[in-house]
């Protein structure tokens, strides 16, 4: 106890010599294990830190994200074994590996930049949205940055200067916008992979800093709004193996330079407005693999590229390219995919083209090749996509292609193809699309196509096939479209075809096919769309079979001998736009009940047997409205013209030709609308129809009555023919409304009085005909009116003036008369000044020369020196309108 005591008063400084001793000699030999306890402490808060901001991190975006990503985050597991993420030796995240975890909300990098460690962020390929704040500046040890393909919004980053350790950056479509800060990449020389393409960044010309950045190995800078001319400096970056300068707006000639970047494997200019010929020294890129400059409007040949036989995509489609496509390209065993349809090529194709192991997409359509198919396109078994279509081909299609089985789409359209068509196309097994249309081809199809379970689209109208259509048919059941117009098949129209159960377009027209309608075509309730069976030997009535919720909306029956009553469940097809029954034997009543189709277009039922009076009833509402042609000539209607009608054909009222590109009716893939109208006493066949014209035509019936005041509301009209009636009246002033008339025919009826001075306000009008009439004064002169003949007016003794001999008095009026109260109220309609002669000057009577063009370029098929003068080759109209190129790859 003593002892105790004592030790226990003792002061610090009377401490025993022994004791000091010992605690003096221990210190050393503590400093490891004070070391090593500061540095897990050390080591034990950085992990603490991290693991909070990763928990962090998962929270933020749990709450908005579908994903499993963070499944395996838990606190009781290391944060190094989490999924996405990686460690370094002392536990520290290096590596945050998030991409395609389908991930949605905002990024918080406020917290990720906190991560000492960090080197590598990647979320791409996710959804997180909102703006990236100034935070990422922070992240200053990144080298791996991969931000694309989200959907964040602005550019709020000016400051990435700071990220100087980066090598690969990903921003690409991202949604940012507005000015890129280019200069900040000045700092970044040890950038190895720079993407930044599809972001919709304010127009600027190639920067400048990208031309220092030497150690580059991957440049993609598509889409991102570029313009101007590619920097003679490209050729600089001779490390680059992928150069991707598509979808901007850049012009000029391309820089010889670009040979000088001789690891290039990948090289993409496409959809520019780059021009001159194929740049020397690309025969230097003897690594080049992918090779796409397509869309663009380059000229010259294909010498440089002939030595590159490591090629396996060549696309130079849509440009203005000509000469042969030389022979070594036949040569190129790598070759997977050749696209140059939509250039000006001639010669023959290479006999080998295609032939090799991996050859699967071969598409040179629309050019000028001439001389035979090569016969080995299919020999490997690997083609996929054989597209040679409108050219100048001839012979036979090789017998070799019908062992093609891998082939999904076989287009030789718009040839000159001859001779049979080699059995065993009909029924490829994997062939979605076969056309052959347009062609001298013949045959029979046969009943093998009932092993084409994959055909969709069998096309081969404008041939010499012969034979009945097989029932076999009916087993090929994904056919959409079956397009076989305007060959000499015979027969009935099997029961069967009305098994093709997802069946939208039938266009059996123009072949010589008898017996009657089957009543099942009535019954599609499903797909059908379009069912054209005009110029054929049809005899019997309509089925009177058509379902309600049914889909047709065009059904074409003219030219045949159909008769019988008109089938009024035609009441069910809301849909129909298009009725074309003209030139049968129908013998009815007018259908008063068409009225209650709302969306009808085109309603023709001319040269039928129908009688009796049209319109003119108390029904109240909207009908007609949307009609553009109406033809019911050629028939025994008597009474009044249907003035309630003219009333509500608002689609003749309104102009609708403000549009920059020309409107067609009916569009769909692989048909189009046409019909036969009688203009300036021809019939010409509109092979598509332009949404403003518009014309009506009741001529050879019995109407009585006048002419209504009202017609002159039809202000786009173009032509309007009531000849061959028992018409009485004036020629009412109101017409001088019509001011798109180019066709006016009111002969042979009995129209007294004069002719209206107001009528010389029709500049367009092209045909007049008021012959065999009653009509007196002089003939207004002025305008169109100097360039009609003496037939314009025959048969009218009382007419007098130019161009007929006989004089006129002095006291003759020559001025026009006052407005009616009708023209009073319209003029209202163009007081603003914005009037049918401002809006159409320029058109004159070009419509018409283009009808009647296109009905010589249907028949003898179209020349190309005429196609490209009207449509050329700006860059803006080189879409395939009806199918996208297979094989295509856009970023």
């Amino acid at each position: 106890m003593i002892k105790v005591k004592a030790l226990g008063n003792m002061t610090s400084s009377k401490k025993p010599t022994r004791l000091r001793k010992v605690a003096s000699m221990s210190r050393p030999l503590l400093y490891p294990f004070y070391l090593l306890f500061g540095f897990f402490s050390l080591l034990s808060g950085i992990q603490s830190d991290d693991l909070q901001i990763l928990m962090k991190l998962k929270s933020t975006l749990l709450q908005t994200s579908n994903t499993i990503a963070f499944i395996s985050w838990e606190s009781s597991i290391s944060m190094c074994n989490f999924t996405g993420i990686i460690c370094n030796s002392d536990g520290s995240v290096t590596e945050i590996e998030l991409s395609y975890q389908n991930l949605t909300g905002i990024l918080p990098l406020d917290s990720i930049c906190q991560l000492q460690s960090l080197e590598k962020l990647s979320f791409g390929f996710n959804n997180l949205h909102g703006p990236i704040m100034d935070d990422l500046k922070n992240c200053v040890r990144l080298q791996y940055l991969d931000l694309g393909n989200n959907l964040f919004t602005g550019w709020s980053v000016p400051e990435i200067s700071s990220l100087s350790q980066l090598r690969y950056l990903h921003l690409n479509a991202s949604g940012f916008s507005g000015i890129f800060p280019w200069k900040s990449l000045q700092n970044m020389t040890g950038l190895v992979q720079l993407s930044l393409g599809d972001n919709p960044f304010n127009p600027s010309p190639f920067p400048n800093e990208v031309l220092q950045l030497t150690n580059l190995t991957w440049l993609y800078l598509s889409n991102c709004n570029i313009q101007g001319t590619i920097p003679a400096e490209i050729g600089n970056l001779k490390e680059l193996i992928n150069l991707e300068l598509a979808d901007n707006n850049m012009t000029g000639k391309i820089p010889v330079e670009i040979g000088n970047l001789v690891n290039l494997w990948q090289l993409e200019l496409y959809n520019n407005s780059f021009t001159g010929k194929l740049p020397v020294g690309l025969r230097n890129l003897t690594k080049l693999e992918m090779f796409d400059f397509s869309w663009n409007n380059l000229e010259g040949d294909l010498f440089e590229l002939r030595f590159l036989n490591n090629l396996a995509s060549l696309q130079l489609f849509q440009n203005e390219l000509s000469g042969q496509v030389p022979a070594e390209f036949g040569e190129f065993t790598k070759l997977v995919n050749l696209s140059l349809f939509g250039n000006s090529f001639t010669g023959p194709l290479p006999q080998n083209l295609g032939s090799c192991s991996k050859t699967n997409l071969i598409d040179v359509a629309d050019n000028f090749f001439t001389g035979s198919i090569p016969p080995d396109m299919c020999k490997q078994g690997t083609m996929k996509w054989l597209i040679v279509f409108e050219n100048y081909l001839t012979g036979e299609i090789p017998a070799s292609y019908a062992n093609c089985s891998t082939l999904r789409q076989f287009m030789v359209n718009n040839n000159s193809l001859s001779g049979k068509v080699p059995m065993g196309i009909w029924g490829l097994p994997n062939v979605i699309i076969i056309d052959i249309s347009l062609n001298d081809l013949e045959g029979p199809i046969t009943s093998d196509i009932k092993n084409a379970k994959s055909l969709t689209y069998l096309l081969a109208g404008n041939n010499r096939l012969s034979g009945e259509l097989p029932t076999a048919i009916s087993e090929a059941a994904s056919l959409k479209s079956i397009k076989l117009n305007d060959n000499t098949l015979a027969g009935k129209i099997p029961y069967m075809i009305c098994n093709v159960s997802f069946l939208e377009i039938l266009d059996i027209s123009n072949n010589s096919l008898s017996g009657k309608i089957p009543e099942c075509l009535g019954n599609f309730s499903g797909h059908l769309r379009v069912m054209d069976l005009r110029m054929n030997n049809l005899c019997g009535a309509i089925p009177n079979t058509f379902a309600k919720g049914n889909q047709l909306r065009t059904l074409v029956f003219n030219d045949n001998n159909l008769e019988g009553l008109f089938p009024i469940s035609l009441i069910n097809c809301t849909n129909l736009e298009v009725l074309d029954l003209g030139n049968n034997m129908i013998n009815d009543f007018f259908p008063y009940w068409l009225e209650y189709l709302p969306n009808l277009k085109v309603l023709v039922l001319k040269s039928n047997r129908f009688r009796g009076p049209i319109g003119n009833h108390n029904r109240r509402g909207m009908f007609f409205s949307e009609l553009h042609i109406l033809d019911l000539s050629y028939n025994e209607f008597t009474g009044p013209l249907p003035i309630n009608y003219f009333e509500n054909f608002n689609a003749m009222a309104i102009n609708d030709e403000g549009k920059l590109e020309p409107q067609y009716m009916g569009e769909v893939k692989y048909y189009q609308d046409s019909v036969v109208v009688t203009l300036k006493g021809l019939e010409i066949k509109l092979q598509r129809i332009l949404t403003i014209f518009t014309t009506i035509d009741l001529s050879n019936n019995k109407f009585r009555g006048e002419i209504p005041e009202v017609l002159g509301r039809l202000t786009i009209l173009r032509s309007l023919n009531l000849s061959h009636n028992s018409l009485t009246g004036h020629i009412p002033s109101s017409l001088a409304y019509l001011s798109a008339l180019e066709s006016l025919d009111l002969s042979s009826n009995r129209l007294i009085g004069k002719i209206p001075m107001q009528l010389t306000s029709l500049t367009f009008l092209a045909m007049l005909n008021l012959s065999r009439n009653q009509l007196t004064g002089p003939i207004p002169q002025g305008n169109q009116f100097g360039t009609f003949e003496n037939n314009s007016y025959d048969g009218n003794l009382g007419l007098c003036g130019f161009p007929l001999s006989s004089k006129c008095g002095t006291n003759e009026l020559t001025q026009p008369a006052p407005p009616s109260t009708f023209q009073e109220d319209n003029d209202s309609l163009f007081a603003s000044g914005f009037g049918w002669k401002a809006v159409s000057i320029g058109y004159g009577c070009g419509l018409l020369f283009g009808l009647a063009m296109g009905y010589v370029v249907f028949k003898i098929r179209k020349p190309k020196w005429l196609v490209r003068f009207i449509e050329g080759k700006q860059k803006g109209k080189k879409r395939r309108p009806n199918n996208q190129r297979p094989g295509q790859r856009r970023n």
